[in-house]
Formats: structure tokens, sequence, C-alpha cells
């Protein structure tokens, strides 16, 4: 694997890693969320840097289906991370402390929330809509051979996490913090930090099942169109080398000349 790659897939990780732990605040305090928050601010920002390419291909190539719903998330994430950082700004009693900032606290709180709820949703589905790419990466490394089995097993298995993860958001009122039906977040102080975290797994495992299987049945369909579009031409092509034909009565002779495409003055035949 390529030095580039590496660090790539090093700072995604550790941007996974830091995105649920700051889901718990309640365990890990205040100062800690804060310089959280801000490291993972900084991964982000070499997240876009070490994938220039993509942001210079943004307005080249055909925009399909799968590409715009692509598009529309990272866009999206982009906006939750900005809302994160300027509400982490100016909530800040650690980190920006020395910033005299001394009003938008409502509004901040406000954004607090939107952002950090569907920021993890967002940052979920967006692992989801990867999700193809890293196995594939994970299968060259490990030199894994392909098995329909195994596939089938990984599906049921991960089908279940998203029930499960269902469950979570539902009885952990997502919907609640992601529509701001609240200002304020509940917070269990008492709860186990392994249950907590458990059932984070499972909500962002919901989100990488549903992004990863809709954007294999977006791939499966092109690819049926593609090969529809394929079969069509070849049926037209050869219908064509057979369409041009003059029938002409000589006498007491009946000739048929065929002729191949538009090349009927050389490769015409007499039958």
């Amino acid at each position: 694997m390529k030095p580039k790659m590496i660090v790539k897939l090093g700072a995604d990780i550790l941007m996974t890693v830091a995105l649920l732990f700051l889901m718990g605040y309640q365990f890990w305090g205040e100062a800690a969320h804060e310089w959280v928050g801000t490291g993972m601010f900084v991964l982000f920002i070499l997240h876009h840097i070490l994938n220039l390419n993509w942001h210079k291909r943004i307005f080249k190539g055909k925009y399909t289906a799968m590409r715009t719903v692509t598009l529309c998330v990272d866009i999206l994430v982009l906006l939750a991370m900005l809302a994160l950082m300027y509400s982490g700004i100016v909530m800040s009693r650690h980190v920006f402390a020395f910033l005299p900032i001394e009003s938008g606290m409502a509004l901040a709180r406000k954004l607090h929330i939107l952002g950090a709820y569907w920021g993890f949703i967002l940052m979920s589905l967006h692992l989801g809509l990867h999700w193809n790419m890293l196995l594939g990466m994970l299968r060259k490394q490990i030199k894994l051979p392909v098995s329909r089995t195994r596939n089938t097993a990984l599906f049921l298995v991960s089908a279940v996490i998203a029930a499960y993860g269902v469950y979570v958001f539902i009885s952990r009122n997502f919907a609640t913090y992601l529509f701001l039906q609240s200002e304020f977040v509940f917070l269990d102080y008492s709860e186990p930090k392994l249950l907590f975290y458990l059932d984070y797994l499972a909500l962002m495992g919901l989100c990488v099942f549903i992004a990863h299987y809709a954007s294999k049945l977006f791939r499966r369909k092109k690819r049926s169109k593609n090969e529809e579009n394929t079969f069509n031409n070849t049926d037209e092509r050869t219908a064509a080398r057979y369409t041009y034909c003059l029938r002409q009565t000589d006498g007491s002779f009946l000739h048929a000349v065929c002729f191949r495409g538009n090349t009927a003055g050389k490769h015409g035949r007499s039958i």
C-alpha cells in the first residue's frame, strides 16, 4: 500500500474513533471534548487536502444518480463540521477561551446539537458509501478470495447489527435531536461506557448498511442498463448488416444482393 493511502486511511480511522468519543461527552468531560473536537476538525481538513483530486473532478464528467447522492452527502458533512466548529469555538471554555466572545451562546447551542447528531448520521453514511472500496482494499491486502458463503454470512450479521441500530435510533430519541425538538441533550452519567459505545457502533452500522447496500443496488441497476444498451446496440449493428437488400428480376432469375452497412459497394454479395 502506498504511503499516501496509509496516511489517508489512518486519518479516516482516527476521525471515526474521535466521532464516537465525542458522542460520549458525559464520560470524558468538557476539556477532553474540546481538545478531541479540535483534533477531529484538523483531521477533517487533512482529509480534504489528501483528497484534492476529488475536488478537481467535481465539475468534470457525467453525474449519475449515485455520484449526485455522494456529492450531496459530502456537502452536508462539510456543513455539519462547519456548524460544529463555529459553535464549539463560541461555547469553548478551554481551547478557545482566550477569544473575546461574549454573545451568540443560544444559537451556538442549537447549531452544536444539530451538527453533532446530523454529523454522526451523515459521516456514517459517508463511510457506508465508500465501504465497498474499503472492503476491496482489505481483500487485496490479505489476498482473500471471493466467497458467496462468506458474503451471505456477513450480510446476515450486518443486517442484525442494522436492526439493532434501528432500536437504538428509536430508544435514544435520535429524531428529537436531529429535528431540534429539544435544545438540551439528556446525558446519563451512570450508564456503562461499553453499552453506550456498542449502541452507537450499532447505529453507525445501520447507516453504513443502508448506504453500502443502496450504492450496490445503484451500481447493479447501472450495470444492467449498460449491458442492456450494449445488447441492443449489438442487435442493431447485426441487423444493419442485412438491411440493405435489393431484389431485381432479370428474365427468369431473381437476384438478392445484400450489403454490409455503409460498405455496400465493397462487400455486397449475390445470393
